[in-house]
């Protein structure tokens, strides 16, 4: 029988991972306490939310939500951060293990379905969902600038195509 305040936890957990796109899980042994406080700020900044719950009550959550394929995230103590943005806390984690090697990724879930270590890597490698978005706009609008350069040049060309015919005639009724 779980204590109310189990349960309480279970819940907010269960509330948090369908609230959110992503839920990265954080290996965090032998940090100090000022790093827990540095890495908590860089989230925040990000707009991530994060949180430790003991592995056990996030298994059950997990359970009752019906995510498998987790085993490899619950192993020692572990952080999560909770995000709408399904890059922020990757990139945020990732640059803060490059100064304190403790901290790894242990893997996630996005959008209710589990994910691998290397799978929440490979998340801190995309760029924003605004320059992903920007970069799309481009792409489709590349054709509509050529042809618009294209149809520029025509008239243009014309112009200078019947500039070099009247200079060949005046040439010739001069000589």
């Amino acid at each position: 029988m779980l204590k109310p305040e189990k349960i309480e936890a279970v819940a907010e957990l269960k509330e948090r991972l369908q609230s959110h796109v992503v839920a990265i899980a954080t290996q965090y042994k032998g940090v100090t306490v000022e790093q827990v406080t540095d890495l908590r700020r860089k989230l925040r900044a990000a707009g991530v939310e994060f949180k430790v719950y003991k592995n056990t009550l996030v298994k059950r959550a997990l359970e009752e939500l019906g995510i498998t394929g987790v085993a490899g995230l619950l192993e020692g103590p572990t952080a999560w951060a909770f995000s709408n943005d399904p890059v922020a806390p990757a990139k945020v984690i990732r640059e803060f293990a490059k100064e304190v090697k403790v901290v790894a990724m242990n893997g996630g879930i996005l959008e209710g379905r589990a994910i691998t270590k290397l799978q929440a890597e490979s998340l801190a490698t995309l760029l924003a969902k605004e320059v992903l978005l920007a970069q799309v706009v481009w792409t489709i609008g590349a054709p509509l600038r050529n042809l618009v350069g294209v149809l520029n040049g025509v008239p243009g060309n014309l112009v200078s195509v019947l500039d070099q015919i009247r200079k060949q005639k005046e040439e010739a009724a001069a000589a």
